[in-house]
């Protein structure tokens, strides 16, 4: 492969050349590699060691061969120049799932990586900086603070996706940040209430003790119960409408559809039906079933919220909303419901994940599979490994 220099001769395109001291070069013996990219335009660049001139020169005619060259100078374009362009596009995000991602650049990705240009991002300073995340701050008492693994996986995320977008631009030829080991999400156990436990929390939390039966049988999170309307309600069929989600986002409460986006219908137990029905007389079919101080009912937080006051006074273990949740799943597998009906319950998109989720919970199945198992041999009269009858 050859071509014309400057001077009109030919000379091999991979030759390295001695470069002449120069302010660039500097003073002693420099290797300058050359090459003439896609567009006809010789390139150059001049290296300490000749090692590191063949393998930058590599590179470059490995990317014109391939197709994925890229030119120097589209590297040189900084972190903190993609990053708000790159939020600016995930329009296709909900408000609740779109702020987690903004905190973290904000937060996280732009005071360190801001003023770094593309190009000279290393996969090790990457790692470097995944560790120190993880890590946490170092607090007053000279002690680190080790942050969640979900806060660091959501930074090194947006970073990542950023530099994705750079190399589909052509910007790069491979994402540095790319095979980063990252801290592992370490799955809280679950909690989950008897039926007599659920009574005692409603009994406790009054005038919203009915909230609590509903995330406690129907499975619905905390979004959607608060999202409820009297229209959402057919009680003489004993069902609920899932069609949106009112969500927390910041100071404010975002309306939208449910979690990926999958309405469902929910059944209700005949004892809750009367309840629910009280919560819907003199309402219109527009209002709230469960409506807050100035709209939509915020999720409780804090020691000092009802929720953990009536946990309290109901004498329970430390326990959360969306336990209830989780209570429903334990309830209805304990009432005989399969995995799929659990699954349509709780608005899963798999009953791979309803397993996934709550596998522990169908632990008692595998044993009813081996007794089952036990009486058709029996019934059939089969002979055990021992040659006695059975």
């Amino acid at each position: 492969m050859q071509r014309r220099n400057r001077r009109g001769g030919v000379e091999d395109r991979w030759k390295l050349r001695d470069g002449t001291p120069s302010a660039k070069a500097g003073t002693g013996k420099r290797w300058r590699a050359r090459y003439v990219d896609h567009n006809a335009r010789e390139r150059e660049r001049v290296f300490d060691r000749k090692v590191d001139a063949e393998s930058w020169l590599d590179e470059q005619t490995t990317g014109l061969v391939t197709g994925q060259y890229v030119e120097p100078k589209a590297g040189h374009v900084t972190l903190g120049e993609l990053g708000p362009s790159w939020l600016g596009r995930q329009t296709h995000l909900k408000p609740s799932a779109f702020r987690p991602l903004e905190i973290a650049w904000r937060l996280h990705v732009e005071p360190t990586w801001g003023r770094a240009r593309i190009v000279d991002v290393m996969h090790t300073t990457v790692q470097q900086w995944v560790s120190d995340l993880a890590a946490g701050p170092v607090g007053d008492d000279g002690e680190r603070k080790a942050r969640s693994a979900t806060t660091v996986q959501r930074a090194y995320g947006v970073l990542a996706a950023v530099l994705d977008d750079a190399v589909k631009d052509r910007r790069l030829i491979t994402n540095p940040a790319r095979g980063v080991k990252l801290p592992r999400k370490v799955r809280r156990e679950h909690t989950y209430l008897t039926h007599r436990q659920v009574h005692d929390l409603a009994a406790a939390a009054g005038d919203r003790g009915p909230m609590v039966l509903l995330l406690a049988y129907g499975g619905l999170r905390w979004g959607e119960a608060a999202g409820l309307r009297v229209r959402d309600l057919d009680l003489l069929r004993r069902r609920i409408s899932i069609s949106q989600n009112a969500v927390e986002v910041g100071s404010r409460v975002e309306l939208g559809t449910p979690k990926n986006h999958r309405r469902r219908t929910v059944p209700v137990p005949a004892f809750l039906a009367p309840v629910l029905a009280e919560q819907c007389v003199g309402k219109g079919r527009e209002d709230l079933v469960f409506p807050g101080r100035a709209g939509f009912m915020r999720p409780p937080r804090g020691t000092g919220g009802w929720f953990e006051g009536a946990r309290i006074r109901a004498g329970l273990p430390r326990l959360t909303p969306h336990d209830l949740r989780h209570t429903a799943a334990s309830l209805a597998v304990s009432a005989g419901a399969n995995v799929k009906a659990v699954q349509k319950m709780l608005g899963h998109a798999s009953a791979a994940m309803t397993l996934d989720v709550y596998a522990d919970l169908f632990d008692d199945d595998l044993e009813a599979v081996a007794d089952r198992l036990d009486l058709a041999v029996t019934a059939a009269g089969i002979l055990s490994r021992t040659g006695t009858q059975r």
